[in-house]
């Protein structure tokens, strides 16, 4: 028992780093474990750039130094608040420098079980060993939820995959790739695709495409503001609603809470992957796929229009760019007799105001938590609110139990 410390981390994405960056400043005993950034070192594809705008994509820690906006200016790296779209390569790099800065004791090991013991929890790591802690803050981002369609289970593993799977595309070359889906990662791995050398088709329900509408060179005037407030995660009243209140949105009715989620802000691609799409990738819009069989070693896809005609479309791979479903159940770390503990709607975690799970010192972060505080959550951005609030909490519960020992 000599080393528990008060938090373990699960996950070493934003929400992890930023409030490990915190808990340091705070002086809280803390070990944080994950492979640092790996869903963007290792599953965006390569030369992607990022959605979120430059000023929206630091990782939050005390030090006003920590911006990628500082990082760019130390490092000779081009960049811009909203109008130059931040390079995926040189966020990886800002994120490593800010871990060797603010969180040099991140433990790049995965959490393969946690138990709830009477001290706390008992973490196993995947080299065999154990740790210790009072309190489990889960940062785990969107690894284990990969939402896939029932159409494509019958197909064999060769020949379907998601689009988180895709970092190096090369291995299509000359390939035919159908990816379904219409957001920003079907349009990101359909044009890493066509630029590996594969013959890329997309089909989405979607009728458009909903690329985000590019940045202005003027400065927007005091109507405009008005009129359509600039957020982290968009423009407009409602994202501006659910960036500055997250807490107000707590207290929001749950249906209410679950509706907006569900609905505001879908998966829409950057304005600047508009050119290296339209005119180059076709793309089969307002058609969704009914089934999908394989046929003379090809894969069949039956898709299907508004007006419920059909037909078939031959293809070697389909890749399902279909976005992520938080559910409790996916996490394999996760002890069931603890997840069967956790309170939950929709198979994700209800918090309190503090990000905590209905079993103690258990605590939610970043996409699992979105249900709960909004789409916020759902963004990097969201790190800049979340992480020092549960550092400001966490803070505070350490210090009463230090009180209650004295």
């Amino acid at each position: 028992m000599q080393n528990i410390v008060d938090v373990a981390i699960v996950g070493a994405g934003p929400y992890g780093l930023s409030l490990a960056a915190h808990l340091a400043a705070a002086d809280i005993s803390f070990r944080i474990f994950g492979k640092p950034m790996s869903t963007w070192r290792d599953h965006m594809p390569k030369g992607m750039q990022l959605k979120s705008e430059g000023f929206a994509s630091n990782l939050s820690a005390p030090d006003r130094n920590s911006t990628l906006e500082a990082w760019c200016a130390a490092n000779g790296r081009p960049y811009s608040a909203q109008r130059i779209p931040v390079e995926c390569a040189d966020f990886v790099a800002y994120a490593d420098w800010f871990t060797r800065t603010y969180v040099p004791t991140l433990e790049p090991h995965n959490v393969t079980n946690i138990v709830r013991k009477p001290h706390g929890y008992t973490l196993t790591l995947d080299d065999g060993r154990f740790a210790l802690a009072r309190r489990v803050v889960m940062a785990v981002g969107i690894t284990w939820f990969k939402n896939m369609p029932d159409t494509l289970a019958a197909l064999p593993r060769d020949r379907v995959s998601h689009s988180f799977d895709h970092h190096d595309c090369s291995r299509f070359k000359g390939r035919h790739v159908t990816v379904l889906g219409a957001g920003a990662s079907a349009i990101d791995t359909a044009i890493a695709l066509a630029e590996a050398g594969a013959r890329v088709q997309v089909v989405a329900r979607r009728k458009v495409i909903p690329f985000h509408i590019a940045p202005d060179n003027e400065e927007p005037s005091l109507f405009q503001q008005i009129q359509k407030p600039h957020t982290g995660i968009g423009p407009g009243w409602r994202s501006f609603f659910c960036t500055q209140m997250p807490l107000l949105f707590h207290k929001l009715p749950q249906s209410t809470r679950l509706e907006i989620t569900r609905r505001h802000l879908g998966p829409a691609p950057g304005w600047f992957t508009r050119e290296k799409f339209e005119g180059k990738i076709p793309a089969c819009l307002g058609e969704h796929l009914k089934r999908a069989d394989m046929v003379d070693g090809r894969v069949a896809l039956e898709i299907e229009n508004d007006n419920g005609r059909s037909r078939i479309v031959m293809t070697d791979h389909v890749v399902a760019a279909t976005g992520y479903k938080v559910d409790l159940r996916r996490l394999p770390f996760l002890d069931a007799a603890l997840c069967g503990e956790i309170d939950h709607v929709e198979n994700t975690p209800i918090l309190n105001d503090n990000f905590e799970a209905s079993v103690p010192g258990v605590y939610f972060l970043g996409l699992s938590a979105a249900n709960s505080f909004g789409p916020l959550l759902r963004f990097m951005y969201g790190s800049e609110f979340a992480a020092p609030r549960l550092a400001t909490h966490l803070r505070r519960r350490v210090a009463d139990v230090v009180k209650k020992a004295a």
